[in-house]
């Protein structure tokens, strides 16, 4: 079963998920991360690490639009595989809703 990665995470953009990643399927936005589809194995060791709950499987309901923002962005955002600090607002944000709308940025984080 596939992961992704849901609007909870933008502007938050913990981290603790992309350093027990075994297959390093995580790739970096400006503001948040995505999973690669095609390259997740599935094994949910990140679910738990998340503390936002913003990692689902593809199957949990309304994850379909997800899953096609994750495939579409992991293609063109660098990968990450360390933790890194958290946004110093990220707290602030993280009971924010509609943040897709909103505030996504499509642009690339720096990667790492």
């Amino acid at each position: 079963m596939i992961h992704v990665v849901n609007e909870s995470c933008i502007k938050c953009k913990y981290t603790d998920c992309v350093q027990v990643c075994p297959v390093d399927c995580f790739h970096e936005g400006e503001n948040m991360l995505v999973i690669n589809p095609d390259d997740c194995i599935g094994c949910g060791v990140c679910v738990p690490e998340c503390p936002l709950d913003a990692i689902k499987t593809e199957l949990d309901p309304g994850m379909e639009r997800w899953l096609a923002v994750n495939a579409l962005y992991a293609k063109q955002w660098p990968n990450i595989a360390m933790k890194r600090e958290a946004p110093p607002d990220a707290k602030a944000w993280e009971d924010t809703p509609d943040k897709f709308e909103k505030y996504f940025s499509p642009n690339p984080g720096t990667g790492g």
